[in-house]
């Protein structure tokens, strides 16, 4: 194990996200049980990005909600969500930049989430955005700069530390 704190993985984010499709009734119930397993957190609307007549979707309607996590709140939930996917990973799950992301099909996997009849049965996806300390020189207004590539995370160096952290198989 290397001793250099900069080239330790963080868990930036995790982004859970719920998608419907259409405004009204189904988009409130999402709401309520995005907002039940995030502990509270208030959900954000997702709006769709373009026209497509064929689902009667356009420009700017809300069809989704989703919730950021950040810090130890993120640890948590990932940590359930990881339990609710039996521990198991796919290889395509990551991406070359070392961030990964599953989906949920059923809420009631969850663990703490039990049914609940007013809402209906919902899937959801979860997002998790990794980094190393020094990446904010890429995001900052003032002066933004490049990292080096030993400081950017791979794909295997993704998949070691979730196997190390959150005792998940990749198959």
């Amino acid at each position: 194990m290397n001793d250099n704190k900069m080239r330790e993985i963080l868990v930036e984010k995790v982004t859970v996200n719920i998608g419907v499709g259409a405004p009204g009734d189904k988009l409130e119930q999402a709401k309520t049980l995005i907002t039940r397993l995030a502990d509270g957190r208030t959900p954000v609307e997702t709006y769709a990005r373009r026209r497509d007549p064929v689902f009667k979707l356009r420009k700017g309607l809300p069809i989704g909600a989703k919730i950021t996590l950040r810090g130890e709140d993120a640890k948590a939930f990932l940590e359930k969500a990881i339990i609710a996917k039996r521990k198991l990973l796919k290889l395509s799950n990551f991406d070359k930049q070392g961030n990964f992301a599953f989906g949920i099909h059923e809420y009631i996997d969850f663990p703490g989430a039990k049914y609940d009849p007013a809402i209906a049965m919902f899937g959801f996806d979860v997002c998790v955005s990794l980094s190393r300390k020094g990446r904010r020189v890429t995001l900052r207004k003032l002066r933004p700069a490049g990292i080096g590539a030993r400081q950017r995370i791979t794909r295997d160096e993704a998949i070691e530390f979730a196997k190390s952290a959150f005792s998940v198989r990749v198959e």
